[in-house]
């Protein structure tokens, strides 16, 4: 299978009753995919799988992964794919994660990835991975009115916490501690011994310590574990007799015990404890006992969702009404003082070139949703400076935590804003998924004559402005007699073409009788 397999997904409809949508979590311990059917505004699950890669073992410490681990993740990707084919590509969601997020070329694995999948993968952030896995918890478990909940999640390579009310997620934290990274991190040899153990603790509670004291000022009313570690203390604390399923700040010291006394990684022996979670169940102890200690946990619940039913939820609003990019964009443009009435213009005009020529450039809803929020933020960089305040808009939005924006997305609208005006530098585009180049590219294009249009900061009403697309050449069409009296940015269409020749396309400017 090539790239070419890679199914495009255009923009998703409003789900109808029946419908079935998929998430893929691409994790550091385990692959998970999870489809649902939508019936009555409710999903219901209808199939699960999941297989134990364990890709964080592959890193090998200088952002590269081994060729063993790799295959195994796309034969795993290839048998998901196969239960996908049936789902069209707009309902279907994969989602990678922290070991992917650490890789130094992380398309040297998504490339072969997708095709594997036939779909597409997004990396997201560690804090935007904390929100869909509050999402799942709170949709699976509801919390009460008016109460504040703390949920905590170790993942392979990472460990999120998150404080939330509601179906919100208020503070989100992402520690690069995971089951599979600590235990070979702290454990590289298998031995188990005390004073291996109270280091490791000692450097891990000194992560968590890094935000317990506002974690502790915003205080939560109860606490949940996710994901399929916690879940597995959990059960080896019930089956010690010590809980009934929940882990308490009584009963981890005595799992810990009972977990040392095996001296070695490979002879652990607690109730429960699968053959399969064993190699990684110290590395998850020893994370969830300094959660307890930093954060003065005493009891914590344990909940049956995780990230991969947030990804499902999170589907739901994604394009439409309710989609948190949405709300992501807007806090952006009151944080950084954004002029509203210039986006606005920009963003009217950009959708209006847009939409003239989208078929005849295969620019899907999707794009034209990147190009809108593009616009509301391509002023953005002016907080900082006005000298290249493209430059720093583009920066910003590249290394911030954008709540509901993959890495993938975050990079589609650096690129945009990095390339709104000025020359078109090469590097612009280095991260881009070569699937998402083109696409890019034209949108670009249009953001750029949508801000040159409006360089004024006035309120144009246009005569005419036609845009025309074939192939990588544009042709923009406008009143003569109005052009003629806007010399500036008569002066500004004329350099154009040769400034866009950098996103390979070509400007033609047409002027017509009114």
């Amino acid at each position: 299978m090539n790239e070419a397999a890679v199914r495009p997904a255009p923009a998703a409809s409003p789900l109808q009753d029946g419908e079935l949508i998929a998430a893929v979590d691409v994790g550091s311990n385990s692959f998970h995919m999870v489809v649902a059917r939508y019936v009555l505004g409710q999903l219901r699950i209808v199939d699960r799988l999941r297989e134990t890669v364990r890709l964080a073992e592959g890193l090998d410490g200088r952002g590269g992964l081994r060729a063993d681990k790799q295959a195994q993740a796309l034969e795993c990707l290839a048998r998901f794919g196969q239960r996908l084919r049936d789902i069209p590509p707009q309902r279907v969601r994969a989602v990678a994660t922290n070991t992917v997020r650490a890789l130094a070329r992380p398309e040297q694995f998504l490339v072969p990835a997708e095709a594997a999948l036939g779909h597409a993968i997004e990396v997201v952030s560690g804090r935007e991975e904390a929100r869909l896995i509050y999402l799942g918890v709170a949709h699976a478990q509801p919390p009460r009115p008016g109460q504040l909940r703390l949920v905590i999640d170790i993942g392979g390579g990472s460990t999120e916490c998150i404080i939330g009310a509601g179906l919100d997620a208020i503070e989100r934290e992402s520690l690069q501690v995971g089951c599979v990274a600590s235990t070979r991190r702290f454990f590289p040899d298998g031995r188990l011994t005390a004073r291996r153990w109270q280091a490791a603790l000692t450097e891990v509670t000194a992560e968590f310590q890094q935000f317990a004291s506002l974690y502790r000022a915003v205080g939560w009313h109860e606490v949940l574990g996710s994901s399929g570690t916690i879940r597995a203390i959990g059960e080896i604390c019930a089956a010690m007799k010590l809980t009934k399923g929940a882990v308490t700040a009584e009963a981890l010291p005595q799992v810990r015990e009972r977990l040392l006394r095996a001296r070695h990684v490979d002879e652990i022996d607690l109730p429960s404890l699968s053959r399969e979670r064993r190699p990684i169940i110290a590395g998850g102890v020893l994370i969830l006992e300094a959660a307890f200690a930093a954060l003065g946990l005493a009891r914590m619940a344990v909940s049956k969702a995780a990230m991969r039913e947030g990804v499902l939820y999170d589907m739901l609003g994604r394009g439409g009404a309710d989609d948190p990019r949405d709300a992501s964009v807007k806090a952006l443009m009151q944080r950084y003082g954004i002029d509203a009435e210039q986006a606005q213009r920009v963003e009217d005009t950009a959708l209006r070139l847009f939409d003239q020529v989208a078929a005849a450039w295969a620019l899907s809803d999707d794009d034209r949703r990147m190009l809108a929020w593009a616009a509301r933020l391509h002023e953005l960089g002016l907080a900082i400076a006005h000298s290249q305040y493209h430059v720093h808009g583009a920066y910003v939005l590249s290394h911030s935590d954008i709540a509901g924006f993959s890495q993938q997305e975050q990079r589609y609208l650096a690129a945009l804003v990095r390339t709104h005006r000025r020359g078109i530098p090469k590097s612009a585009f280095e991260l881009i998924p070569d699937r998402l180049l083109a696409a890019v590219r034209r949108t670009a294009a249009l953001l750029r004559l949508a801000v040159l249009l409006h360089r004024s900061h006035e309120p144009h009403v246009f005569p005419r402005l036609d845009l025309a697309a074939d192939g990588d050449t544009l042709t923009l069409a406008l009143d003569r007699a109005w052009l003629e009296a806007r010399p500036l940015l008569r002066a500004d269409l004329s350099g154009e073409p040769e400034d866009m020749a950098g996103l390979g396309v070509k400007l033609r400017i047409a002027t017509v009788p009114g």
